[in-house]
């Protein structure tokens, strides 16, 4: 599958706290892909949130107007708003509205024994009366998330899976009342108030099931900080981070942690990046080193030069990509929507048939005919469809965030879960690609200064390699010419006269050797040859045994030379692989296999990897990979270990089974449920337990990824 580039624009993420159920989703992404200047939008409903990708000039005050005047209450989304304590707060507010209802049922039942025991007339009227002044502003309170979502639809003629709900609220409270004005032998207000309590218990157990569910893109806001220490003509000074801009100075505390993306200018410290890139040792960091935001300043202080910084900073970038990620439609998202979407109106025609119905039945017996409408609009809520796929994805993406594994494209989980094939590149992916040289030593200072201007060119570990080597012997590169690389071959340029080449022994036309090396041909003189060595990379044995256990195709595919791939093969226990590959030898080695009807998995991470990495069914790049990789790449490795790749593989089939089976939850609860409404065996009370019992369900099922 091909993936293309970005396109210059704005990502806008807004936060959306009253949407609940698929109806909204539908409704806020169609009103948000109407807005001229939206190329897109996708809502992540575990994390209610929608993420629009705009082009440049869109604003989100434009995108919150539009959908407050659907009804949506909207919030553009900033570190403030991912904060433990601003995420509390929903639960808080639940929590408080789940002790009132707890408190005012308790209440009511005391009175409703004494109805029930065989109170009369005047006193039995009394009982109810005080029921009621009870139970009618305990219902308003606590229905009030209810109640003003399905007032917000209605407002904007549209149906949500608030509405039911609410209705059944009225319906419960109001024949309660007219038994009590009619000096009707048992009123309802009791159970009114337990419907608001288990509706209020069930919303708030499933807010907690998607928190400990936590995404990677909420893993990523939580490193964002809030403010930094300002630095302007001496004076020290605190702002918002939104705030700062390239060339401001910031300083550092040791134990603080990094604000923005910046270049070291004074001091000298260790870094803590594991949350970042899964590394735990600390890093050295002096002048001149780039630090990116959230990284942890360990022990001496540091002043850094912003180079990016709040929206624009690597870790919001970052974090905006993986949200988008995590809300990207697949077909199983699809197959909930649509579901959902037709569910809604058969919801209120299936409620009002069995009203018309049991009133006929009955004889006219408005009270029973009522009771069965509402169990009916309460049981038939399809909040477990609507959960079905995004209470995965989540889960999943956090796992794998936790693993090392940040997934960029939304469907790459699903496409991960097809893979029968993996495809690996050598040097930077199965080897750390930070390969020593070994005979600097025995070349002279011009052949030493020629070499590292060529290796200056090149991106390609070799060469920095070879460049790094010779500047630490204090050797500096010399003026070259019309410097150029040919990815695939390697670089080269002119001194004077003569034509310069760097790279493949083919190319330069040097022998080839049984290492790991790269050549110098300079003008007409015979080549002379680097050799290196290079370590492979921690937890690449594993992954491949990993891989191999579960009766995945391995194939070692590279551009080196054959005896350095062939003893990797061996190493690793590949009994398929290739060397010399150029890139286009790579991508159709991909093309061919995916042409067998394959599912490849690509693994690489140079320039020369990227065609295969875009034509491969889904695609893994390190974060130490070139831009150009990273970028063709699905889903990007961000420490060294490659142990979680093999892993990566069963938590994503394990969450496509989930998804199946939260599919099947949602089927078996509508199958069962919803002819126990009809036929009048369900009351309001036991419709609402059941119905928050299947969304909470499908939650925990979401959870037992492992």
């Amino acid at each position: 599958m091909a993936k293309s580039g970005d396109i210059k624009g704005a990502r806008i993420m807004l936060s959306l706290p009253t949407a609940h159920c698929a109806v909204c989703i539908t409704d806020v992404e169609r009103e948000m892909e109407a807005t001229p200047g939206v190329r897109s939008a996708r809502v992540n409903l575990t994390l209610k949130r929608v993420s629009v990708d705009a082009e440049s000039g869109v604003e989100a005050g434009d995108l919150i107007a539009r959908l407050g005047r659907i009804g949506y209450e909207a919030h553009e989304l900033d570190p403030g708003m991912l904060s433990a304590t601003e995420t509390d707060k929903r639960g808080r507010d639940l929590l408080m509205r789940i002790g009132v209802a707890g408190f005012a049922m308790m209440n009511i039942m005391l009175l409703s024994i004494a109805v029930w025991s065989g109170a009369e007339s005047a006193t039995r009227d009394l009982f109810h009366w005080i029921s009621a002044a009870i139970a009618l502003p305990t219902v308003v309170f606590a229905g009030k998330p209810f109640f003003v979502s399905a007032f917000g639809a209605l407002r904007h003629a549209r149906l949500n899976m608030d509405v039911p709900i609410s209705l059944a609220l009225v319906l419960a409270s109001g024949i309660s009342i007219f038994e009590t004005m009619q000096h009707g032998h048992h009123a309802y207000f009791d159970a009114a108030v337990m419907l608001a309590f288990f509706l209020l218990v069930g919303r708030y157990l499933d807010y907690r099931t998607r928190a400990v569910a936590r995404s990677a893109a909420e893993e990523l806001a939580a490193l964002e900080v809030p403010r930094a220490t300002l630095l302007r003509d001496g004076l020290e000074s605190i702002v918002a981070v939104s705030d700062l801009q390239p060339g401001d100075l910031i300083r550092v505390r040791p134990g603080g942690r990094i604000p923005a993306d910046g270049t070291v200018t004074d001091g000298t410290s260790e870094t803590d990046r594991s949350l970042l890139t899964g590394e735990t040792l600390p890093v050295y960091v002096g002048p001149g080193t780039v630090l990116s935001a959230g990284e942890v300043n360990l022990t001496g202080p540091l002043t850094l030069q912003v180079t990016a910084a709040g929206k624009d900073s690597s870790l919001h970038r970052m974090a905006d990509l993986v949200a988008m990620a995590e809300s990207a439609k697949t077909r199983y998202t699809t197959l909930a929507e649509r579901a959902a979407r037709a569910y809604s109106p058969l919801v209120h025609l299936l409620s009002f048939s069995a009203f018309g119905f049991w009133l006929w039945w009955s004889a006219g017996d408005l009270r029973l005919a009522i009771n069965i409408a509402a169990s009916v609009l309460i049981i038939t809520c399809p909040c477990a469809l609507g959960l079905a796929v995004p209470a995965v994805v989540t889960a999943a993406s956090g796992k794998l965030f936790r693993k090392g594994l940040l997934i960029k494209d939304g469907t790459a989980l699903e496409r991960l879960a097809e893979v029968d094939t993996v495809v690996f590149d050598k040097t930077g992916t199965l080897t750390l690609g930070a390969p020593v040289p070994e005979n600097l030593g025995d070349f002279d200072t011009e052949t030493l200064s020629i070499a590292a201007a060529l290796a200056a060119a090149s991106a390609h570990p070799l060469a920095k390699a070879i460049h790094a080597g010779a500047l630490e012997m204090g050797v500096a590169p010399a003026r070259l010419d019309d410097l150029r690389e040919v990815p695939g071959f390697g670089v080269e340029g002119r001194l004077g006269k003569r034509k310069l080449r760097l790279g493949r022994s083919d190319w330069v036309g040097a022998d080839p050797v049984e290492t790991t090396a790269t050549h110098l041909r300079l003008g007409e003189a015979p080549p002379v040859t680097f050799r290196f060595s290079d370590h492979l990379r921690p937890g690449a044995a594993e992954g491949v045994a990993l891989l191999r256990a579960k009766g995945k195709q391995v194939l070692l595919v590279s551009g080196d030379v054959e005896a350095a791939v062939a003893k990797l093969a061996q190493k690793l226990s590949i009994s398929e692989w290739r060397s010399g590959a150029l890139p286009a030898e790579k991508a159709a080695l991909v093309a061919d296999l995916m042409g067998q009807g394959r599912r490849v998995l690509m693994v690489g991470d140079g320039l020369n990897d990227t065609a295969a990495l875009a034509a491969a069914h889904v695609s893994i790049s390190p974060a130490t990979a070139l831009d150009a990789a990273r970028t063709a790449s699905d889903i990007v490795l961000l420490g060294q270990d490659l142990a979680p790749v093999g892993d990566a593989l069963r938590i994503a089939k394990q969450a496509r089974a989930r998804i199946k089976q939260n599919f099947a939850i949602s089927a078996v609860y509508n199958t069962v449920a919803v002819p126990l409404a009809l036929i009048g065996l369900a009351t309001p009370l036991w419709a609402a337990l059941a119905m928050s019992s299947s969304s909470i369900t499908v939650s925990l099922n979401s959870l037992r990824l492992r």
